[in-house]
C-alpha cells in the first residue's frame, strides 16, 4: 500500500473542509431560508384575512345601518363594528401568542 503524498493529503483534507462547512453551514442555512419563507407568507395571509374581514364587517354595517338609519351618530356604528371586529382579532392573537408561550416553558 502506497503512502499518499503531502500534496494529496493536503487536497483530501481540503475537500473535507469544504464537505465539513457545507454540512454545517449552508445547509441549516437553506433550511432555515425555507421556514422563514413559509412564516412570512403565512403572516401575510393572515394579515390580508384580517384586513378583509375588517372590511367585510364595515360594509356589511354600512348597508345594514343605512336602511333604517337616517344619518347623525348612526354613520358612526358601521366604524365602530369594524373597529371592534379588528380588536377581537388582535385579542384573539394575543391570547394566541401568550397559550404558546406558557406551553414552551
Amino acid at each position: 500500500m502506497a503512502k499518499a503524498s503531502p500534496f494529496e493529503e493536503a487536497q483530501q483534507l481540503q475537500k473535507m473542509m469544504v464537505t465539513y462547512a457545507k454540512q454545517e453551514t449552508v445547509d441549516p442555512l437553506k433550511t432555515l431560508a425555507k421556514y422563514v419563507g413559509l412564516g412570512i407568507a403565512g403572516a401575510v395571509m393572515i394579515f390580508m384575512g384580517a384586513l378583509f374581514l375588517g372590511m367585510g364587517t364595515l360594509r356589511f354595517l354600512q348597508s345594514e345601518v343605512s336602511s333604517f338609519e337616517g344619518g347623525g351618530w348612526g354613520s358612526l356604528v358601521p366604524y365602530l363594528g369594524g373597529l371592534g371586529t379588528l380588536l377581537v382579532l388582535i385579542l384573539l392573537t394575543l391570547f394566541g401568542f401568550l397559550r404558546a408561550k406558557k406551553a414552551l416553558s
